[in-house]
């Protein structure tokens, strides 16, 4: 049977270093599966639903950014190595989210936002505290966030310009996957959180969408 290899903590911080740059700096993370835009034909917008479009795949790419920090966070301070893995494999599967979202903005002919670097040093300091805290509480922090997430794509899917099929095709496969994420999290042990909890949630939430959208 292979020992389980233990890393010291500067490990952990190299990697989490490394899990940065290629979640931060445009191009560095690489998908594993094929955007699914690349199915949808091309369809002409004009300049302001371009824009708009623009910036809703722009807050779900800053959401993308913020959920590669969060797992990383609590991978950091996970205290079961089953729930430290499961953090880890949670944050790949995510990146090629990161990387479709990414794409697409490229192709509306805009930018990500400029304060991801700022959302994914608080997103990682508030997962590093709830995998502090217990592994419970961190899988239910994964799970609400995963429904928040989900709920602004549902809200997201609606609001596109109708003829933009390419960036709906995007959303609704990484509404599958984070629903599917969210059910996981339930599953393996995660903490329902109470109302209250998911509310300051979702006010934070919309601090990021309304910053994010145009910046």
């Amino acid at each position: 049977m292979t020992a389980r290899r233990q890393f010291s903590l500067f490990d952990k911080l190299i990697t989490n270093a490394d899990q940065a740059l290629r979640t931060l700096v445009p191009g560095a993370a690489t998908a594993e599966r094929a955007s699914p835009a690349q199915s949808r034909e091309y369809s002409e917008l004009s300049e302001q639903e371009r824009q708009h479009a623009a910036g809703l795949m722009r807050i779900n790419h800053t959401g993308e950014v913020c959920a590669q920090a969060l797992y990383q966070g609590q991978a950091l301070t996970a205290k079961l190595p089953e729930v430290r893995e499961a953090m880890e494999e949670a944050a790949e599967e995510e990146i090629d989210h990161l990387v479709w979202c990414e794409e697409r903005i490229k192709d509306l002919g805009s930018h990500t936002s400029r304060l991801n670097p700022a959302f994914y040093a608080l997103s990682f300091g508030i997962g590093a505290i709830a995998g502090k805290i217990s592994d419970k509480v961190s899988l239910g922090f994964v799970a609400a966030t995963e429904e928040q997430v989900c709920s602004h794509l549902s809200k997201h899917m609606t609001s596109l310009p109708t003829q933009d099929e390419k960036s709906k095709a995007v959303l609704l496969q990484m509404l599958e996957d984070e629903a599917k994420h969210a059910t996981t999290a339930i599953e393996a042990g995660g903490k329902r959180f109470p109302l209250p909890v998911k509310m300051g949630m979702t006010a934070l939430s919309k601090v990021m969408t309304k910053a994010t959208y145009r910046i």
